[in-house]
């Protein structure tokens, strides 16, 4: 596979620089082999019914972005990539992208306020960073909420703006996401609770999105890509939910690529899925064979990138470049704050 086949032209005017006025208000277009069919997100119920899971992530976005100085002087921007645990579980290293002038050399620090960040040394091309308190902690005083790279506005106001509220689910609850949850976005508390009265039941896990999901793919041949490290957990109780839907005959749908990449990560090793904390590298592309997952609810993804390879490996490399198509047809909003796709597995 060459990594222009999963390219595309987007017009720029459809990459959506603001959320919908109403988290449920965005629009869905359902990818089936039928063919396409236009809904809006608050539509949801009619394709859904009574068994079916949804599985959604509940990592939480933080304060991920510090802007500092060298000790030797100039502009520094951190952006955290994972908190790293130590022997003593004080969580005071991270692994983080840094941006100056020159390479960061070991034992060099970085200034924020009164505060002073250490470099440690490095892991690839990210630095591993020692702050002087936890970092969550630590990115709550100084940090920045971050926003995707192709939102071109100010992000420097995102805290206490209608930003802080509409770039987090309204389910979050474990921090430690660089990223949003994306497709998660669209959901309502009162959303969720209709489904339920409707039999359609909801499960957590979680899987914090790094700075890593923003890196462009660099090689031609696709087989020859490094996919970024995320950490993720399955609690006991999403897969005991799992395994109850899957022996009634519901669906397990999951809400976001986040929770694909978790769900068949963990399964992928044995062939059943099971509970704990996990690493995954896994890199989704047609000819997968998923294990877990038989729906999916996403967003549009950019072109040439991983996530665009995991939903063609899903539904089906020719009917997402026709769903894609017609999207931009029809002037669907992109990314992040934009529209979404109920996909269904393409085997199925």
């Amino acid at each position: 596979m060459l990594l222009s086949d999963f390219d595309y032209e987007l017009p720029e005017r459809l990459i959506a620089q603001h959320p919908a006025a109403a988290r449920e208000g965005s629009r869905l277009l359902h990818v089936q082999p039928q063919g396409l069919t236009h809904l809006m997100f608050s539509q949801m119920q009619q394709l859904l019914r009574p068994g079916d899971l949804l599985v959604l992530n509940n990592t939480k976005v933080v304060k991920a972005r510090l802007r500092g100085i060298k000790d030797s002087g100039g502009a520094a921007e951190v952006l955290l990539e994972r908190v790293l645990a130590d022997e003593y579980q004080k969580l005071n290293r991270a692994l983080c992208q840094v941006r100056v002038s020159k390479p960061l050399q070991r034992g060099r620090s970085l200034l924020f306020g009164d505060q002073s960040v250490e470099c440690l040394g490095r892991e690839g091309e990210f630095y591993v960073l020692q702050f002087p308190t936890p970092v969550f902690d630590f990115l709550d005083t100084f940090g920045e909420l971050p926003l995707p790279p192709y939102i071109e506005r100010s992000d420097e106001s995102v805290e206490g703006s209608q930003d802080a509220l509409r770039y987090q689910t309204v389910f979050a609850a474990v921090p430690g996401a660089v990223a949003a949850p994306t497709a998660g976005l669209h959901f309502t508390t009162s959303m969720l609770e209709q489904l339920a009265a409707m039999g359609i039941e909801s499960t957590y896990l979680t899987l914090h999105v790094g700075a890593g999901t923003f890196q462009p793919v660099r090689v031609a041949d696709v087989s020859e890509h490094q996919m970024h490290l995320e950490q993720y957990q399955i609690p006991d109780t999403a897969v005991a939910d799992i395994a109850r839907t899957q022996k009634s005959g519901g669906r397990v749908i999951a809400v976001g690529t986040t929770v694909v990449r978790a769900l068949e990560s963990a399964a992928l090793a044995t062939g059943q899925l099971r509970p704990g904390w996990g690493e995954s590298r896994l890199f989704i592309t047609p000819g997968f064979e998923f294990k877990v997952v038989q729906a999916l609810i996403t967003n549009f993804h950019l072109p040439r990138s991983t996530l665009l390879m995991l939903v063609s490996a899903f539904a089906g490399s020719g009917r997402i470049r026709a769903a894609y198509a017609e999207a931009i047809k029809k002037e669907y909003r992109f990314f992040s704050f934009g529209d979404a796709m109920f996909l269904h597995r393409a085997d199925l």
